[in-house]
C-alpha cells in the first residue's frame, strides 16, 4: 500500500488519473509543505534577525507575516476553489506559493523577505482548500471520505513536526535560506503531477465572490492578530495591541452581520450550525495551538536554559516525530472501528496528559530530559495525531461536494488561528511551566466536551 511519511493511504481509490492513492499522496505532501513552510523560520530565527538587523517587533512581524495571509484569505481561497474547479485553483495557487519560495531566499533584507512571506501565505491560503476539494474529487462516496479525512487530519500535525525538526538541522548545516528549497521543490513536482494524478473538477454554479464579505473577512482576521502577535512585545492595553485587536473585532462583526443579510454569502451561516462540525473545528484549533505552544516554549527553554544548539533542539524533538508517525497510522483505523468522536476525546485527553507533563517538567534545567520532558513529548504527539484526525473528520463528514472548498477553508482557518489566538493568551501566563498547564486544562475541558456532545 502506498504510504506518506509513514502514515497509511486511505483505501477504495477512484479510477483513473493514476489512482487515488497516488493522488492522495501528492495532496498530502503538498498540505504537509503548507505547514512545513508555516514552521521553518521557528528554530532559525536568532540567526535571521542577527543577519537582517532586526529588532524584537520585526521579528514578531517576520514570523507571523505567513500565517496572516494564509489564515486570512483562506474563506475566499475556498470560494475559489469551488467556484472555479479544485484543480485550476490548486494550480494557481501553487504558482503563486512556488514564485514567492523562490524569492524568499534571494532577499537582502527585511522589506523583502517581508514581502514574499506574505505572499506565499497568500498562495498557501488558495492551496490548501482547493486541495481538499481535489481529495473530495478523489473519494466522491462519503464512506472513502471519511477514512480519507482520517488520515488526512494528521498531516498538518507532521508539516509543523517536520518544520520545526529540519529547520534547526538546515540552518546548522547550510542556512536558514536552504529551508525554502523544500516548498519550491514540492510545488514544482505537484505542478507535473497535479494534470495526471488528479482529476478535473468542473467549475461550480456560477456564484458571486462575495467580495464585500471577503474583505471584512481578510481585514479581520489579518488586524485582529496582528493585535494578538504583537502582545508578545507590547502590553495587552498599549496602543500596538489594542487598535489592531478591536479594529479586527469590529470588522469580523460586521462580517458576521452582512452574512447574515448576502445573498450567496462566503460563509453561509448555516454551516457553523452543526454541533459535530463545531467540535471539530474546536478540536483542530486547539491541537494545533497546544502542539504549538509546546514546540515554541520548549525550543526556547532548551536553547536558552539548557544551552542546546539549533541543531541540537531538533535532535530532542525527533520522539516527538517518531510517536506523531506511529499515531498517525493508527487514526485512521480507530475512527472506523470507534467513531471519530471518541478518537477525538481519547487524543485529547492523551495530548492533555502529555502537556501537564512537560509543563512538570519544563523551567528546571536540572531535571533531566530523559524523565523530565521525554515522556511528554511522546504522548503529547501520539494524542495530538489521534485528536487532529478525528476533529478533521467531525469538521467535514457531513459537508455537500460543493462545499468542499469551503469546508477545506474553514478547517485551515480553524488550525491557523488557533495557534494566534491561544498562544497570545497562554503567553501572558509567563514562563513555560504555567503556559503548558493551562494549555492540559483546555484539553481535558474540550475531551470531556466531545466525549458529552458528539454523539
Amino acid at each position: 500500500m502506498t504510504t506518506y511519511e509513514g502514515t497509511a493511504a486511505p483505501s477504495t481509490p477512484t479510477a483513473g488519473h493514476g489512482g487515488a492513492r497516488r493522488g492522495f499522496a501528492l495532496l498530502g505532501t503538498v498540505q504537509a509543505t503548507l505547514i512545513f513552510t508555516l514552521a521553518a523560520l521557528a528554530v532559525p530565527l536568532p540567526r535571521i534577525a542577527a543577519e537582517l538587523g532586526l529588532d524584537q517587533g520585526q521579528l514578531i512581524l517576520l514570523s507571523a507575516a505567513y500565517g496572516l495571509t494564509f489564515a486570512g484569505l483562506l474563506l475566499l481561497g475556498g470560494r475559489l476553489a469551488d467556484r472555479y474547479g479544485a484543480r485550476r485553483a490548486l494550480t494557481a495557487g501553487l504558482l503563486l506559493f512556488a514564485a514567492a519560495s523562490a524569492l524568499a531566499p534571494l532577499a537582502t533584507g527585511y522589506a523583502g523577505l517581508l514581502g514574499a512571506r506574505f505572499a506565499q501565505g497568500a498562495g498557501a491560503a488558495l492551496v490548501a482548500p482547493a486541495a481538499m476539494g481535489a481529495l473530495r474529487a478523489l473519494y466522491p462516496e462519503p464512506a472513502a471520505y471519511g477514512r480519507a479525512m482520517g488520515t488526512w487530519g494528521g498531516l498538518s500535525v507532521l508539516g509543523a513536526t517536520a518544520g520545526n525538526l529540519l529547520s534547526g538541522a538546515i540552518t546548522a548545516a547550510a542556512s536558514w535560506r536552504a529551508s525554502f528549497a523544500v516548498p519550491v521543490a514540492v510545488a514544482l513536482a505537484a505542478l507535473l503531477l497535479a494534470p495526471r494524478l488528479l482529476p478535473a473538477t468542473p467549475p461550480g454554479a456560477d456564484r458571486a465572490l462575495d467580495l464585500p464579505g471577503a474583505l471584512l473577512a481578510t481585514a479581520g482576521i489579518v488586524l485582529a492578530s496582528t493585535g494578538l502577535v504583537l502582545t508578545d512585545a507590547h502590553p495587552w492595553g498599549s496602543a500596538p495591541v489594542l487598535v489592531p485587536l478591536l479594529g479586527g473585532l469590529a470588522l469580523l462583526a460586521g462580517f458576521a452581520r452582512a452574512e447574515r443579510r448576502a445573498a450567496d454569502p462566503l460563509l453561509p451561516p448555516d454551516f457553523l450550525r452543526d454541533r459535530r462540525r463545531l467540535l471539530g473545528l474546536a478540536g483542530v484549533a486547539l491541537t494545533s495551538a497546544g502542539t504549538a505552544t509546546a514546540f515554541v516554549l520548549l525550543s526556547l527553554d532548551l536553547q536558552r536554559e539548557r544551552g542546546y544548539s539549533a541543531a541540537l533542539t531538533s535532535a530532542a524533538f525527533v520522539p516527538f516525530a517518531a510517536a506523531l508517525l506511529g499515531a498517525g497510522r493508527l487514526a485512521g483505523p480507530l475512527i472506523g472501528r470507534y467513531g471519530p468522536g471518541r478518537v477525538t476525546a481519547a487524543g485529547l485527553g492523551t495530548a492533555g496528559a502529555g502537556l501537564a507533563l512537560l509543563a512538570a517538567g519544563s523551567g528546571d534545567p536540572t531535571v533531566p530530559y530523559a524523565y523530565g520532558l521525554l515522556p511528554g513529548l511522546l504522548l503529547l504527539p501520539a494524542g495530538g495525531a489521534l485528536s487532529f484526525a478525528g476533529a478533521a473528520v467531525l469538521a467535514t463528514e457531513r459537508v455537500p461536494a460543493g462545499r468542499a472548498g469551503l469546508a477545506g477553508g474553514v478547517l485551515n482557518t480553524a488550525m491557523e488561528l488557533g495557534p494566534t489566538v491561544v498562544f497570545a493568551a497562554l503567553l501572558t501566563l509567563g514562563g513555560s511551566a504555567a503556559p503548558l498547564a493551562a494549555a492540559a486544562g483546555l484539553f481535558a475541558a474540550l475531551a470531556l466536551l466531545t466525549v458529552r456532545l458528539a454523539k
